[in-house]
This record gives C-alpha cells, structure tokens and sequence, in this order.
C-alpha cells in the first residue's frame, strides 16, 4: 500500500510526524505538507502566486501553501503514480460538526477523494498533543481494518480522544453534530494603536446527542464519520421547482 499523507498544522506538527512514524510500519508514504500552520484554510487553492516545494532532512515535502495545494501538487505534480490512500491528520485539536466545513485537515482528505482516492481525516479530541502517539497507533489500526471496508472512493472524518491506546475501545459510526455560531471576534489594538481582530472561538455544542461524533468522543469512543460533497438541499430544491413552476 502506498499512503499519501498531509495536515494543516504544518510539516513540523507532532500529530503528521506520529502518524507518519506509525503508517509507514504499514505502507510506503509520502508526506506533503504545509510549511507552517494552515488551520482553518477549508478547501482554498492558491491561485494568485506561483508554489515552491522543498524537503526536509526527514523526507517530508514541505509546501508554501495550503493543506489543499498541497495533496493536489501530490497528486498532480509530485507522484508518478496515485496512492492507495490520502491521509490528513493527526489535527492538533477536533474536527467535528460544522467544524468540518473550515478544517485544513478535512480538506486534505477531501482533496484526495475529489480525485477518485480513499481518504481519511484524523484529529484528537481536544488541544495539546497527549496521547498524540496512542492516537496514531490507532489511525494506523483504522487503516489496517477498516481501509478496504467501505465503497471506493470514500471520505471518511476520524476524531480521536487523548486517551492512551487501551482505553480508546471500539470506533463507533457517527454522524455530524452541530455547534451553536461562533463566539464573537476579539477585539485588539496593534502596537500603532490600530483596531486589530481576532477570530472567536468556536460555538458551543448544540447537537451533541447520541450518535453523533460530539457525544462519542465525549464517551471516550473513536468517532467515524463517512461524508459526502453534494451539498444540494433535496428538500429546497423541489419547493425551488414548485415556484419556478
């Protein structure tokens, strides 16, 4: 197996450096990522500057772009042959609900399932690396079991929780939860005196019930969430007809 990995955090993050370490026990690896931290980029492509690509004394390609510019070089640029699998992660931090649609992480993944190729994103349940090595004993589990289990291609988002390996138990199958809107930004003043703006934490949980990744990882479960990229709104779309006549 030949595994295709990256990340938002950056190619120096603890979580790509552990799962790298961990994947590549299993498969031949390419990491391509970030030259530094890219959280939060979602899906965005660099189109308004030209890319450089360098390595690392480790091997790693490093990228002065996104998470998505980076899989997409990979994929397009890089790589004689497409991989077997695109994996993004280990994400310092969640991904869960509507934090899927802002992730760097998650868009990696969905990168390399827009070109036809599995792909899974992993993050740990809350902020500061622990457990960040147990976490990536268990991402590599998941690809071992659980890679050829679903239709191909699939985008599958994996969150985590800090737990040492043997406490984490069997992954659950999740859906997305939802947060409450984002907390307000944080309003700052620059060393000229100048009004500044820091983006505000996430919202709360606001759909955290049973069976979504939200209430897993709080449960201390692994949680695995297939998704899909047809945002059309059924529903919408046929009383969108009826009004159109």
């Amino acid at each position: 197996m030949r595994i295709l990995i990256s990340n938002d955090d950056g190619y120096l993050a603890p979580g790509i450096n552990a799962l790298a370490e961990a994947l590549a026990q299993i498969a031949d690896i390419v990491v391509v990522a970030p030259d530094s931290n890219r959280s939060g980029a979602s899906n965005s492509l660099s189109l308004d500057r030209p890319l450089s690509v360098q390595q690392a004394a480790n091997g790693f390609y490093f990228v002065n772009g996104t998470p998505t510019d980076c899989v997409h070089i990979a994929l397009t640029g890089l790589m004689d042959t497409p991989p077997d699998l695109v994996v993004s992660g280990i994400n310092h931090g969640p991904n869960m609900g509507d934090d899927t649609l802002y992730s760097g992480t998650v868009a990696a993944a969905t990168e390399g399932y827009l070109f036809g190729i599995p792909a899974i994103a992993f993050s740990q349940g809350t902020y500061g690396w622990s457990h960040v090595e147990d976490a990536a004993r268990a991402a590599r589990d998941i690809v071992q079991r659980y890679a050829d289990a679903l239709q191909k291609p699939y985008l599958l988002n994996v969150n985590i929780p800090n737990l040492p390996y043997e406490a984490l138990g069997q992954p659950l199958p999740t859906r997305l939860g939802r947060r409450h809107q984002a907390e307000p930004v944080i309003k700052a003043l620059d060393p000229r005196g100048r009004e500044i703006f820091w983006i505000g934490p996430p919202g709360a949980c606001k759909d955290a019930g049973e069976g979504t990744d939200f209430h897993a990882v709080a449960a201390g479960r692994i949680s695995m969430t297939p998704l899909q990229i047809d945002l059309t709104h059924k529903q919408q779309l046929d009383l969108l007809a009826k009004a159109l006549g």
